[in-house]
């Protein structure tokens, strides 16, 4: 599933294509929106809020999706071969006189009223790469945090309502940066803020990146130090990297670790192993 990096370099990348005129073709391609006419208005920006975007209009509307498991947005010029929108899982397509956006296989999308936001991420908790999230997002977030008492850290940090934004690549990156087993109890981890922070950084970077890395290298299999690495040499120590499970089904999620870099407490029980469509990933080493 993308996650939060990857929507908001989209969101970044849709603001700069959409916002230089008035919509000229707006396709709604969903049964509750169909209807919805958006020819004529201009986008004002393009948001993003943990995993979900939110394009305002300027009527005072509101155009939010998420991409779920496989969305994507992608741009074209307008005019072009690659403008045209064709497609089974095309879900949406916008375009200015310059450029053309195409929602495929997205997950949700809604018209709302801008001021009516709320009712679709206001359950969240706050947005981990938002601006002031320093200040303003961070004491929530640990608030929310505290909460979940003994709940597996890896648990916590994939649980939107806590902080929005974070999927399994970022939990599992995050932790391996502060060498934390992912099943720790949230309640025995040292500082939570500095992992949170740590999450934020790596995150920013990545939106930064030309591709997402939490490395810094955007190279085949060099852009994360754990996650999907499953079976392969860490790249700190050399041991062999290994996979579990967090949350219960149907919402498992697996975590990728390092068992020298990241250990368990003595007595800790063995993770589940990570079962990708109901079949094990492999023995551990």
């Amino acid at each position: 599933m993308p996650e939060g990096d990857i929507v908001r370099r989209a969101a970044l990348r849709l603001g700069a294509a959409l916002t230089d005129g008035p919509l000229v073709r707006a396709e709604l391609r969903w049964p509750d929106a169909a209807g919805v006419d958006l020819v004529g208005r201009t986008v004002l920006d393009v948001h993003s809020y943990g995993k979900h975007l939110l394009m305002r209009l300027d009527d005072g509307r509101t155009l939010h999706t998420h991409l779920r498991m496989e969305g994507t947005w992608r741009l074209a010029r307008t005019g072009t071969a690659g403008a045209g929108g064709r497609g089974a899982f095309v879900r949406a397509v916008l375009a200015t006189e310059r450029w053309t956006a195409i929602g495929d296989r997205l997950g949700m999308l809604h018209v709302v009223p801008t001021r009516d936001e709320r009712t679709l991420v206001g359950h969240l908790g706050p947005d981990v790469l938002a601006p002031d999230f320093p200040t303003a997002g961070l004491p929530e977030a640990l608030r929310r945090y505290a909460e979940r008492g003994a709940t597996p850290v890896g648990e916590v940090l994939l649980d939107q309502t806590v902080l929005a934004g974070l999927g399994t690549v970022w939990m599992s990156e995050s932790l391996y940066a502060r060498r934390t087993w992912p099943w720790t109890p949230a309640d025995e981890v040292a500082d939570p803020a500095t992992l949170v922070m740590t999450a934020r950084t790596l995150m920013e970077r990545s939106v930064a990146a030309d591709l997402p890395t939490s490395t810094g290298d955007s190279g085949r299999g060099l852009t994360s130090w754990v996650h999907a690495r499953h079976g392969r040499p860490c790249r700190r120590c050399g041991t062999t990297i290994d996979v579990g499970t967090v949350r219960r089904p149907p919402t498992e999620r697996p975590a990728f670790f390092c068992p020298t870099c990241q250990p368990a407490p003595p007595g800790a029980p063995e993770p589940g192993l990570w079962r990708p469509r109901g079949q094990a990933i492999g023995p551990r080493a």
